[in-house]
């Protein structure tokens, strides 16, 4: 029997999606819109349009397992819109994926690429399995035949998968192959996430945590900060964590704590970041025993006085019960969910600036549709290229949200949902509906 591996871990951008309600993800995600939708009067026959998805298809995936004997999956992908463009989003692999929470995270990826004025609608799919059980053998059979059931739902004019929770580049390598395969020819721009040989893109393994420091920097520049005279704390130093507090401490910001798995580590002095990062990466990827600091909790470090705090961790963080402690000016969420719903009012009564998940990580499907222009054109960009044009998107989506929570007196939050649903209204009604 071949040794079983996670498929999961790897040190890229994703395209996962925030925590939703276990009991109705769907309608979970549906509260979100529904406030946004009151804001722009959309009529019933609109809002019944934009809530409803596409395409639901469910396949059943029968994989050889390496005793022998057949093993039957089943596996989803939902397109919950492609008003502005073809479908975009990312495939998970997990034990506990259903219809539901694929629909909910589709409906959140077709606001995410509008907010940030991606010309993608949104998608996910999903296979219900545990890939920790599976060989590399059978993964790979499971992932191929998955992609062999979607032939027509798949295409970089139609939709574009990416890695999501339990897949990386290797499962995208696979769809690509077995795509082009069946295409015969090779067809590059069908997934992004790819390995860089296989026409990945530069830069992508900075891209959200570079995507979370833009915002931040624009921010900043709002309330009349300079980067050079802020203090930040970042909990969390993953892939996003740790890029995000390289990038302000190149800016001159003062890194005052960080925070991983061992615990919050905390100077008023200033961390050394790059001394950090380094430790860590020797150290088994964790700060566990950093000597230059001193050791808090991860929930104290969320209440430590600052003018900037990235929670880049896990989701539900920042609650009711935690919220009025926070001194933070800005909160930029560079985890998907860390403030619960209940907290944002406290926040907001605080006058604590909240930019939002959806904007504040999306510099990943970002580069995601980088990727696929550059497999489109054939033609690839440096890394310093690609960073010119994702601050830029960047920048510019957080002008946009900042001046329709100035019109609406709306948070970010809120005016996220509104700027990303008006922008597919809009651009629906300039389409109209085929008959």
């Amino acid at each position: 029997m071949s040794s079983k591996k996670e498929s999961g871990s790897s040190n890229y951008y994703k395209e996962p999606g925030p925590k939703l309600s276990a009991e109705s993800p769907f309608e979970s995600m549906m509260e979100r819109f529904r406030f946004a939708a009151d804001i722009l009067k959309l009529d019933e026959g609109m809002f019944q349009y934009l809530a409803s998805p596409v395409k639901q298809v469910i396949v059943s995936i029968p994989v050889v397992m390496d005793d022998g004997r057949i093993e039957v999956f089943e596996g989803y992908r939902v397109i919950h819109d492609n008003v502005l463009g073809p479908s975009k989003g990312g495939i998970r692999f997990a034990p506990d994926v259903n219809l539901e929470e694929v629909k909910a995270l589709a409906s959140w990826m077709t606001w995410k690429c509008a907010v940030v004025n991606v010309p993608f609608g949104g998608a996910k799919g999903g296979v219900r399995c545990n890939p920790k059980e599976l060989s590399k053998t059978e993964l790979e059979r499971l992932t191929r035949r998955y992609t062999a059931s979607l032939l027509e739902v798949f295409g970089p004019d139609k939709d574009i998968p990416a890695p999501d929770m339990n897949t990386n580049e290797q499962v995208m390598a696979w769809i690509m192959d077995t795509f082009s395969m069946n295409s015969q020819r090779t067809e590059t721009a069908v997934v992004t996430g790819k390995p860089i040989i296989l026409g990945g893109s530069q830069g992508r393994k900075e891209a959200t945590g570079r995507g979370v420091v833009t915002v931040t920097l624009a921010a900043l520049n709002k309330m009349g900060l300079m980067p050079n005279k802020s203090t930040v704390v970042v909990q969390g130093f993953g892939n996003v964590g740790s890029v995000s507090a390289q990038l302000m401490y190149e800016q001159g910001a003062k890194i005052i704590a960080v925070s991983d798995i061992s615990g919050g580590y905390y100077n008023d002095g200033g961390l050394n970041i790059p001394e950090m990062f380094e430790y860590s990466q020797k150290n088994g990827n964790t700060l566990e025993g950093y000597p230059d600091a001193e050791q808090i909790s991860n929930q104290h470090i969320l209440e430590l006085e600052c003018d900037v705090l990235i929670p880049a961790a896990k989701e539900d963080q920042i609650s009711r019960e935690n919220a009025h402690k926070v001194q933070a000016k800005i909160i930029a969420e560079g985890a998907n969910g860390p403030v619960t719903a209940n907290a944002d009012s406290i926040l907001e009564e605080k006058g604590i600036m909240v930019i939002p998940d959806i904007l504040a990580n999306a510099g990943g499907v970002t580069v995601s549709y980088f990727e696929w222009v550059q497999d489109r054109q054939g033609y690839f960009w440096t890394e310093e290229r690609v960073n010119r044009r994702l601050n830029r998107m960047m920048r510019n989506a957080f002008d946009n949200l900042y001046g329709v929570s100035e019109e609406h007196k709306i948070t970010l939050r809120q005016a996220a949902y509104v700027y990303a649903i008006n922008r597919v209204a809009t651009t629906l009604k300039l389409r109209g509906i085929y008959a």
